[in-house]
């Protein structure tokens, strides 16, 4: 109990101090016993204080007077920082700035010259979510966790978005079904590949689907009718296939194979393309006569990009001309082993007119799908690709499809990319109506509620919500992508356009050109034509001109369409559709609306390069119009009242001619002297605004008069240069400026 003691003593003397001290330079006075008094009516208040007190020390004089040269005040609840601010504000010194380290310090507010910048609008971000690059494989039966973990994203943000669609899981570890994965996935930002298991399900043979692909005209669909005994290229517009054809061939042999015919022409690569990621066999036509071509080695490159392998039939054997030997140097320096030269590519020489090697044709397509040992499930839901789609007036939108597993049957609901429907009737290639399609076979499905694209893959669903809810997921993420792409092409399109205006501002006046936009509306009879057309234009672009799809859609020309071109200014393409009615032709010609429709694909291109080279600005060019040669000289000399002398340059015009108004060019030895407007022109004592050729003339150059025997004097012109539309041997066109 010592310390408290102690304690208590060193608060008393404190106490006392305070209260005796009224100012901090005053010298205090009292009687030793009036403080021992104020200590002890102190000391009971402070009884509840444990601890150690640290007491001011009081020194005082013999006198009992205390002397301190601070305040005696001692607070005991205030803090260091507090009791160093009101020793501050007694003394009058300057405050010594304390730093708050802690967690709510205040930030010193920087205070900045406004500046003056131009207002630059916000750049529409890549959303976080959409990843249109990413592609995952899903599954039936696939559980939570592994959905998440492909998905890249938390369980939790899964089993959130799977109570969204409708779903319910317990834990991370529970199944979920395809469509709702897909439908987690499309939320999520990435694409989908669907996995189908084949345990359980009764596989068999299929017969093989053969795509036929080669060059423009060289008897691709003349030698299916041939297997055939059909004329179904009679029937093609100007002789060309400009459609993916789908029909089953019954063989001698009694063995079916399905073939696809797909357009040679350039302008439908996608067609080509599509066709051969669905086929098993490439069979790639070659005529005897003409030898390797451009689309021969496009065909050659989708199939090898596919991985299928190539039967070689080189066609028009029959020909006078026809060389099948030089055809295979050529196929086979471009990469082609074929049998003969120790590969695996077979070759058959053919010809469909006489009808000749069709039987060898049909022995290597069922030996090389012998080899490949074609099967397929026939139990399950059935697995489908669209080849084409198309818009019927009487049973509405069509989609020409071949099934690759399962079997499709009526009734059955189905999505087809972002469209769905519920399966109406299935037609056959014969126009039968069928109430189930196998494996291999191409049929008309017809029920759907939207027009699909071609390429889409066919998915059949338990019930109709699943099918809407697919749909819809489908299309918002479509409009996500196509927003983004129209984001990227229209950040290309302003890089293009700041690189040309740099390139123009290098350039000479002379060369500038403009840029203008033609906008266009695409109808075409099915939705691979819409696309192979499409793209077909947007080559077609030029640096003067940029053709401008606004819309492009499957059917004929309606009065929507007009009144879409009407505001947009834009012109109608037609192509494969009937000539609409005379009600909507009236009408676009009031509106003044161009609709152009053809039927081949040649005469479309010729028709439309006219309209760009009508359209387009053309480029300023200076041309040489006339040349003149100086052959004598004359002054007339000046006085006071008239002025400066003139000096006259006799000239005769050795070609085109001379016009007052152009501008001209004085040259000396191939080297230019001078060049400016004309002052005068006369012709025998009469002013002339033209001079032709063979004729003198006397001519005054405005600011020069450096004329020499010998000169040449050139007469410049500024021209418009239009473009001019080219087509290739190939089939190709182009635009050049």
């Amino acid at each position: 109990m010592a310390w408290r003691a102690v304690g208590r003593k060193g608060i008393s003397a404190s106490l006392a101090k305070a209260l005796t001290v009224t100012s901090r330079f005053s010298v205090a006075s009292v009687s030793k016993c009036e403080v021992q008094n104020a200590a002890r009516t102190q000391s009971v208040s402070v009884r509840h204080l444990h601890g150690c007190c640290h007491a001011a020390v009081l020194t005082a004089d013999k006198d009992n007077t205390f002397s301190e040269k601070r305040w005696l005040i001692r607070h005991f609840h205030a803090s260091p920082v507090l009791l160093n601010r009101r020793r501050e504000s007694l003394s009058g010194s300057s405050r010594v700035k304390t730093i708050n380290k802690g967690k709510f310090s205040k930030r010193k507010k920087e205070t900045k010259v406004p500046v003056e910048a131009p207002f630059v609008p916000p750049k529409l971000r890549r959303a976080a979510k959409s990843l249109p690059d990413k592609t995952i494989e899903i599954f039936e039966g696939m559980s939570v966790l592994e959905l998440a973990n492909r998905c890249g994203e938390s369980i939790v943000t899964i089993q959130n978005i799977i109570t969204d669609v409708g779903d319910k899981v317990d834990s991370e570890f529970d199944t979920i079904s395809i469509d709702i994965a897909e439908l987690v996935a499309m939320e999520v930002g990435v694409n989908v590949r669907r996995l189908h298991a084949d345990e359980g399900v009764k596989i068999l043979p299929r017969p093989p689907v053969v795509t036929v692909m080669g060059h423009v005209d060289h008897g691709k669909t003349s030698l299916l009718d041939a297997l055939r005994e059909t004329s179904l290229a009679a029937k093609e517009a100007g002789g060309i296939t400009q459609h993916l054809g789908a029909f089953v061939v019954g063989m001698q042999s009694g063995a079916p194979i399905t073939f696809l015919d797909t357009p040679g022409h350039a302008a439908f690569s996608a067609m080509r393309a599509r066709g051969a990621a669905v086929t098993d066999i490439v069979v790639l036509v070659v005529a005897a006569d003409d030898g390797v071509m451009p689309q021969t080695l496009e065909a050659m490159s989708h199939a090898r990009g596919a991985k299928v392998p190539i039967v070689v039939a080189i066609n028009k054997c029959d020909k006078p001309d026809a060389n099948p030997e030089r055809v295979k140097i050529q196929l086979a320096s471009e990469g082609l082993l074929l049998e003969e030269m120790g590969g695996d590519v077979q070759v058959v020489e053919v010809s469909a007119v006489k009808k000749t090697g069709l039987d060898l044709l049909e022995e290597a397509l069922l030996f090389q799908a012998e080899l490949m040992n074609l099967k397929a499930p026939i139990d399950g839901p059935a697995q489908a690709y669209v080849v084409e789609a198309r818009v019927d007036k009487g049973r509405g939108p069509l989609a020409t499809a071949i099934v690759k597993a399962g079997t499709l049957v009526c009734g059955q609901h189905i999505v087809i990319g972002a469209e769905w429907g519920r399966i109406r009737c299935i037609r056959d290639m014969a126009r039968k109506s069928i109430s189930q399609a196998t494996p291999a076979m191409p049929v008309e499905i017809e029920g759907i509620k939207g027009v699909p694209m071609a390429g889409d893959d066919i998915v059949v669903v338990k019930s109709e919500e699943r099918a809407r809810m697919l749909s819809e997921g489908r299309k918002k993420k479509n409009e996500v992508d196509r927003l983004l792409k129209l984001e990227d092409e229209r950040q290309k399109l302003e890089e293009e356009m700041q690189k040309i205006k740099e390139g123009q501002e290098n350039e000479d006046e002379d060369q500038k050109s403009e840029r203008v936009e033609v906008p266009i509306i695409v109808k075409a009879d099915v939705q691979g034509t819409v696309q192979a057309v499409s793209d077909a234009l947007k080559c077609l672009n030029s640096p003067q001109v940029i053709l401008k799809i606004i819309y492009a859609g499957v059917g004929p020309v309606s009065q929507s369409d007009v009144d879409m071109a009407h505001a947009c200014d834009a012109c109608i393409v037609g192509f494969n559709v009937r000539d609409p009615p005379s009600a909507i032709t009236l009408y676009a010609t009031q509106a003044n609306v161009k609709i152009k429709l053809h039927r081949v694909i040649y005469h479309l291109l010729e028709d439309i390069g006219e309209l760009i080279v009508e359209k387009a600005p053309g480029t300023l060019e200076t041309k040489v119009a006339g040349e003149a040669q100086v052959v004598s000289l004359f002054e007339i000399k000046g006085n006071k009242a008239k002025g400066e002398g003139i000096k006259i340059a006799g000239c005769k015009v050795i070609d085109g001619r001379l016009t007052k108004s152009a501008m001209l060019r004085l040259l000396r030895s191939g080297e230019i002297v001078f060049e400016g407007p004309c002052a005068s022109l006369k012709r025998k004592e009469n002013d002339v605004q033209a001079v032709g050729k063979g004729i003198e003339c006397g001519l005054v150059l405005d600011g020069c008069s450096d004329f020499q025997v010998g000169d040449v004097i050139q007469c410049l012109e500024k021209v418009n240069r239009k473009p001019r539309f080219v087509s290739s041997a190939n089939g190709a066109f182009s635009i050049e400026c």
